[in-house]
């Protein structure tokens, strides 16, 4: 993983969005085009490889047809 300060954050962060977008039926690719991000972006995330952006975040949001608050409003497994 490159650049991620907490790899446990990362990779709940990620199983939360995949959690999210599998819910609404969507693919990693239908969430990249309406987030407009590149699909390999989307994996990442989703893997936990990444540390996500505040911005990145709002545009998968806005994507999945939610708010900011419910893509951060997650349990970290310890």
């Amino acid at each position: 993983m490159i650049n991620v300060k907490n790899k446990k954050l990362a990779k709940a962060l990620g199983d939360h969005i995949r959690s999210l977008r599998l819910q609404l039926g969507l693919s990693q690719e239908d969430l990249a085009n309406e987030a407009e991000i590149p699909l390999s972006q989307v994996g990442r995330i989703e893997r936990g490889e990444i540390n996500a952006t505040v911005s990145t975040l709002f545009v998968i949001a806005e994507a999945l047809k939610t708010d900011l608050k419910t893509i951060v409003d997650f349990k970290i497994k310890r």
